[in-house]
């Protein structure tokens, strides 16, 4: 059977070429570019935890070598901090709660900063950069933001406030996510196909044409490699331009520059080594347009990304401008004295939200920029497009090896294009409360803490702004029965990463077991991890449930967990190879988890599609 040809080699391609070749998929991957890119640090991301472990799962390379997690969150309004988490305390001491501090304060209102400066979503334009030296110097003093106890200034020593005393636990959960440069997460998944069979990569491609016929695509590039690829699939992963998406005549509506900001990258020292920081409202003067925000967010190597909040229009960013800017944020936060920075990048980031009108055309399909732009208020659009790929390939894959099961790959746009829809929808309610800056919302009590809240949520990606998806509503949704049970997973949503035993024994991550292209059944049994599973394997409700896993409708491995969050013991999980669940059972159910199964793979499969797998085989 011909090759899945992926159009754009930008992060969201290059991550559904790995899942596709993992589930022993063949792939083309039509470069436009020379097969580099260029390394810039205005243009970083900002992985979740589920994405972050798609992508490290993939590469196999730990992401941490190459980013930075953050060691907490602050965000701060004037001069009063608002809300303080320590991720570095969450990670080592995992019997506490962890701290989140809210400061009781007066009410106010601000605004989010966007995602990576080329997030899923958006545009960098460079002017300047390069290893400029600014400000007192190029030099830095000891500390640095691996070292929480170097020589920068305390918040408080430098009047920026102190943090608050008052906790609270939403979210507390939440690792560190990991903020890295584009160049590095797309240099780690470049390194990781080079190693891979299956995935052909052709550079200097740019497409042009593609015609679709019932039994596959066939698309022409020009250039240097200019040719006629026949594939059996297309994903565009082109980008906000895509062509793919103008090639088949589908629209693409939203809004125009919803946020702008100036974005500099520059090494220094802060008074929160490691922290990433939220000012809303800083109480300096400032040069130029006034910026009611600013954000700073560690990277590697004592470098810092700051962005600053551009008023509406389309005013001409200067570098003298964002000079003056950097110096006097440097010195709002160090009590009025500039520290020595080295400015390594600059940039303007553009936030624009648009949305597809369709997401798959036949045999053609649209991912990541292409068919989405989000990133307000501090969301990732990446952290979306990643999504596309991880929920795309297992179901590309499936009609790759078993013939094309419609209903299964419409689910698709119907699970994606639900859950960015209502991220659209959660950011543009929230936007025109934050841009308020006063009138009678500004004088309510608690509206500043309401504000940080929302923000804080799009940053650390939770809540309705920057959660993960959940396919409630999914046409691979199973029907209830009464056999459910419940667990604290809702059915759609991203299961826990709780340890298992596989079925060779050994003691693994339960997302160590996504991505392959098989179901997964998890039985909780409290105790087994114990005993050896030579001892348990064979005993009780075990083998009647190895036997109902063996005749389900498609490959799925058995694991056992000693427990779940709100699940009883023999609770039996059935999990989507993506890591959503599908539906959670009290006890052996056998003909309840084959219909759930069935359903999820996107009910029985057709005649015309067993057809055409027996013609592609012979």
């Amino acid at each position: 059977m011909d090759p899945v040809i992926i159009v754009g080699a930008g992060p969201v391609g290059l991550t559904l070429a790995l899942a596709l070749a993992r589930q022993e998929v063949p792939c083309v991957v039509l470069d436009e570019g020379p097969g580099k890119d260029e390394q810039r640090l205005a243009r970083t991301v900002v992985l979740r935890e589920d994405t972050a472990a798609l992508v490290a799962r993939l590469t196999g390379l730990p992401l941490t070598d190459a980013g930075f997690r953050w060691a907490g969150w602050r965000s701060m309004r004037r001069k009063q901090v608002m809300r303080e988490i320590d991720f570095a305390a969450r990670a080592s001491d995992t019997d506490s709660p962890d701290f989140e501090a809210d400061a009781h304060g007066p009410g106010g209102a601000g605004r989010g900063a966007g995602g990576g400066a080329h997030g899923a979503m958006s545009g960098t334009q460079a002017f300047g950069g390069g290893a400029q030296a600014a400000g007192s110097g190029a030099q830095r003093s000891g500390g640095s933001a691996r070292d929480p106890k170097g020589s920068a200034q305390s918040p408080k020593s430098a009047g920026l406030g102190s943090s608050a005393d008052a906790q609270d636990s939403e979210g507390a959960d939440a690792p560190a996510p990991l903020h890295l440069a584009q160049h590095a997460l797309t240099g780690a998944l470049r390194e990781a196909i080079v190693h891979e069979r299956l995935i052909k990569v052709a550079v200097g491609s740019r497409l042009d044409s593609i015609e679709q016929e019932s039994s596959g695509v066939t698309a022409h590039t020009r250039g240097p490699n200019g040719t006629w690829w026949r594939g059996s699939y297309l994903v565009g992963c082109d980008g906000p331009r895509s062509t793919v998406r103008k090639l088949q005549d589908i629209r693409f509506p939203g809004r125009t520059a919803v946020e702008r900001y100036a974005v500099a990258a520059l090494r220094t020292e802060l008074p929160w080594p490691g922290q990433a920081l939220l000012h809303r409202m800083p109480p300096w003067r400032t040069s130029g347009p006034a910026s009611g925000e600013v954000t700073a967010r560690p990277l590697a190597d004592d470098v810092w990304r700051l962005d600053w909040l551009l008023p509406p229009g389309k005013d001409l960013v200067t570098p003298d401008l964002l000079v003056a800017r950097i110096r006097e944020t440097l010195a709002g936060w160090n009590a009025g004295s500039t520290p020595p920075y080295e400015l390594l990048d600059t940039g303007v980031h553009t936030v624009h939200h648009r949305l597809a009108r369709r997401w798959r055309v036949r045999r053609v399909f649209l991912a990541g920029d292409a068919a989405h732009l989000l990133g307000a208020l501090g969301t990732q659009g990446l952290d979306e497009g990643l999504r596309d790929a991880d929920n795309l390939a297992w179901k590309l894959a499936l009609a790759w090896h078993h013939g094309p099961h419609e209903a299964l790959l419409d689910s698709y746009q119907a699970e994606r294009r639900a859950v960015v829809a209502a991220r659209l929808r959660a950011a543009d309610q929230a936007l025109p409360l934050l841009r308020s800056g006063g009138g009678l919302r500004s004088y309510v009590p608690g509206a500043a803490r309401g504000h940080d809240a929302l923000l804080t949520d799009g940053h650390l990606g939770r809540g309705p702004l920057g959660a993960p998806g959940v396919y409630a509503d999914s046409p691979l949704a199973p029907a209830h029965t009464e056999s459910e049970t419940p667990v604290d997973t809702a059915p759609g949503a991203p299961v826990v990463d709780v340890r298992v035993t596989a079925e060779d024994g050994s003691f693994v991550q339960l997302r160590e077991r996504l991505g392959r292209g098989v179901l997964l059944v998890v039985l909780i049994a409290p105790g087994t991890g114990v005993w050896a599973r030579k001892h348990w394997v064979t005993a009780g409700i075990m083998p009647r449930l190895a036997a109902a896993v063996t005749a389900l409708p498609h490959r799925a491995e058995l694991l056992v967990a000693e427990s779940y969050p709100g699940a009883a013991a023999h609770t039996v999980l059935l999990v989507r190879p993506d890591g959503h669940l599908v539906t959670a059972l009290s006890g052996v159910r056998p003909a309840d988890l084959y219909a759930a199964a069935e359903t999820t793979l996107g009910g029985p499969a057709t005649a015309e599609a067993e057809a055409e797998t027996a013609a592609s085989t012979t």
